[in-house]
């Protein structure tokens, strides 16, 4: 008899691709909407507080869907969320950039926020399932489709700015491109119910963040905050702090999304060789090691090193703690790891500028090195929960017929 079709390799490896596009429209989408901000400030009239508070509705929205997102993929399985919350992710940022006032922003922003935060986590859970389904790694390399993405995406913005294309319009067209493209391609993701309700209805929905799934969280957390530094701080900080010129100082996160790409290309084939701690804690130590040396010297091409040697060892974390966090009970504990993360990613940029003001932006980015050093000191967290990784899959025995 031959096996389903769900777990065929010839139908995995397409969820595979599938689930890698999944995340690359993810990105793609993100990085068109950051690079239109300036543009939909500009056509609203809003001042940097106002912004600052549409920006905050998409956070929260995206803190409100994580959790939910997990329940929901732990009761029905994450195919279906994801399906359906890539659907409205794909209109959201047309709505959000259509807005007609501050009021209206501010709810296109919450439902790109609930939308995006929701696909987070239902894809990450899918990626993880067709991972351990295949026995093979898979989530480095769908990360690096979402970073792809987003410097895809961020590229499409320029050229829509250049052209003098309205946001809307330029959202509009690529969400339903990629809409049409995605959608009808997600229909051979697989099915997953790894953490069946029982026959009272009860089963994991929520889950506490406590004792070492809470340890993943802060991993999460420390990684994602030192993300969001370099996204938000490290042209400032090239520029103003070591009088670097504006281009070399805007080469700064270009070199750190860069090496993070080629990271995540690669981190699947290094925890085969190395394992999860291994990898790691030599990822922290990279990048925590890279950016405090660039400090130390305090020279604009040190500092283009430093965020680079940042974003390559950054690049390995997120994936391992996802997968161990999922490994550790599906969506639900999924969910604890990319609300934390988030959180840290929010609380990112503010924390740095308060560093900034009260001492110095150098002594900012030393606090980063700082946290990269943490999420090493934390690694073993990695294997303690359970690391994830997938075991080969077993070669089915010839049929006797």
């Amino acid at each position: 008899m031959s096996a389903p079709a769900a777990s065929g390799g010839t139908d995995l490896r397409a969820a595979a691709r599938v689930i890698a596009l999944v995340f690359f429209a993810n990105g793609a989408l993100l990085g068109a909407w950051g690079s239109r901000i300036p543009a939909i400030r500009e056509d609203l009239d809003l001042s940097e507080g106002q912004l600052g508070i549409a920006l905050a509705a998409l956070a929260v929205g995206a803190l409100i869907a994580m959790p939910l997102s997990g329940a929901w993929a732990a009761r029905d399985g994450s195919r279906r969320p994801t399906r359906v919350l890539l659907a409205f992710f794909c209109v959201a940022p047309f709505l959000a950039a259509s807005a007609p006032s501050l009021a209206v922003l501010m709810l296109g922003g919450l439902i790109l926020g609930i939308t995006n935060g929701g696909l987070d986590v239902s894809m990450n859970t899918q990626a993880t399932t067709i991972e351990q389904r295949r026995g093979t790694l898979l989530l480095g390399r769908v990360h690096a489709g979402f970073s792809a993405g987003g410097m895809v995406g961020a590229g499409t913005g320029a050229l829509a700015a250049h052209a003098d294309l309205a946001p809307e319009v330029h959202l509009g067209v690529l969400g339903l491109v990629l809409a049409l493209i995605v959608l009808p391609a997600s229909r051979v993701l697989v099915p997953d119910d790894a953490h069946p309700r029982a026959a009272d209805g009860s089963g994991p929905k929520f889950v506490r963040p406590s004792g070492i799934l809470l340890v993943l969280g802060v991993v999460a957390f420390c990684s994602y905050l030192s993300e969001g530094a370099a996204l938000d701080w490290s042209a400032v900080y090239v520029e103003d702090s070591l009088s670097g010129s504006s281009s070399v100082a805007a080469l700064a996160y270009a070199s750190f999304s860069a090496l993070m790409l080629i990271g995540r290309l690669a981190s699947d084939t290094l925890v085969g060789a190395f394992g999860p701690t291994t990898l790691m804690r030599g990822g922290g130590t990279i990048a925590g090691a890279g950016l405090a040396i660039a400090v130390l010297i305090g020279e604009p091409w040190a500092a283009l090193l430093g965020f680079a040697t940042l974003g390559a060892g950054l690049s390995v974390i997120v994936p391992l703690v996802f997968r161990a966090a999922a490994g550790a009970g599906g969506g639900p504990t999924l969910a604890v790891a990319t609300t934390m993360g988030y959180a840290g990613l929010l609380a990112g940029p503010p924390i740095i500028g308060a560093i900034a003001e009260v001492a110095s932006l150098p002594v900012g980015m030393a606090f980063v090195a700082l946290l990269a050093f943490t999420t090493a000191i934390l690694s073993p967290v990695v294997n303690r929960i359970g690391s994830g990784a997938p075991t080969p899959a077993p070669t089915a025995a010839p049929d006797p017929a």
